[in-house]
C-alpha cells in the first residue's frame, strides 16, 4: 500500500457549505490544510466558527490570512451598506446582491493556489454552490472551470504536467442536500455560522439572505438546525 499523503487546500469560511466541503475532502482521503481569510468583513463570527470547526476535526493545518478588501469596499460585507433583509426566493434568484464582494473567490482561490504549490498539492476544495448561491457570479460551474484552466497555465506545477484540480463538490446540490451530506459525514453544524449581519452579541439576524437560505435548507432537509434559530 502506498504511503503517499494526498494533500489538499480547503477554503474554510465557517459556514454550512465550507465546513461540509472540508468534511468531503477529508472523507475522500485528503490531508486537509484549511485556509481562511480575515478580509475586512463586517464581523468575525464566521471566522471564529471556522477556527472552532477546524480544531474540532483536527485538520493538518489551519491558516488565517489577513487581507483588506475593505480598502475597496463595494459590498455590504466590507463597507457601510445595508444588508438586504427578508428577500423572497424570487428576489434572491435575480440579479447580483449588494452582499457580493468583488472578485472575492478569485482572490481566495489565488491564495489557495499559491499555498497548494508550496505544499506540493494539486487539489483545492471550495464550497461554492450554483443553486442556493444568491446570484454570485463566482459560484458558477463556468467560473470554476475557467479558474482551473488558468491555474494550470499559470503555475510551475501545471506547466510541468502536474494537473491542478479545483474541486467544488457541492456545486450542483441544494442546501438541503448539502446539509444531509454533512450529517452523513458527521459535521457538527452547531459549530457553524452563516449570518451576514449578526447583532452586537454575535446572534444571527434571521432575516438576511444567508440566514434565510440556511433556515430553508434545514427545513427542507427535515433536520433541526443545531445552532438554533
Amino acid at each position: 500500500m502506498s504511503s503517499h499523503v494526498r494533500k489538499a487546500v480547503v477554503l474554510l469560511s465557517g459556514g454550512v457549505d465550507s465546513t461540509t466541503t472540508l468534511a468531503v475532502a477529508r472523507h475522500e482521503g485528503f490531508q486537509c490544510h484549511a485556509l481562511s481569510f480575515d478580509y475586512g468583513q463586517r464581523h468575525r463570527c464566521e471566522l471564529e466558527a471556522a477556527c472552532g470547526f477546524a480544531k474540532s476535526i483536527n485538520v493538518a493545518d489551519h491558516r488565517i490570512v489577513k487581507i483588506d478588501l475593505g480598502a475597496f469596499g463595494g459590498s455590504a460585507l466590507t463597507a457601510d451598506l445595508d444588508v438586504p433583509k427578508d428577500r423572497g426566493a424570487e428576489a434572491m434568484s435575480h440579479g447580483i446582491p449588494v452582499t457580493y464582494v468583488p472578485a472575492r473567490n478569485t482572490i481566495f482561490l489565488s491564495f489557495a493556489l499559491a499555498y497548494a504549490e508550496v505544499l506540493g498539492s494539486t487539489d483545492i476544495f471550495i464550497g461554492v454552490n450554483a443553486i442556493d448561491y444568491s446570484g454570485y457570479p463566482d459560484c458558477r460551474p463556468q467560473y470554476i472551470q475557467a479558474f482551473e484552466a488558468m491555474a494550470n497555465l499559470a503555475t510551475k506545477m501545471g506547466v510541468e504536467g502536474r494537473r491542478i484540480r479545483i474541486h467544488a463538490p457541492l456545486i450542483d446540490l441544494t442546501k438541503a442536500q448539502i446539509i444531509k451530506r454533512g450529517i452523513e459525514l458527521g459535521v457538527d453544524y452547531s459549530l457553524t455560522f452563516s449570518c451576514y449581519d449578526p447583532d452586537a452579541h454575535g446572534r444571527p439576524c434571521e432575516h438576511c439572505d444567508s440566514c434565510l437560505l440556511r433556515a430553508e435548507g434545514f427545513r427542507a432537509a427535515g433536520i433541526d438546525d443545531p445552532a438554533g434559530p
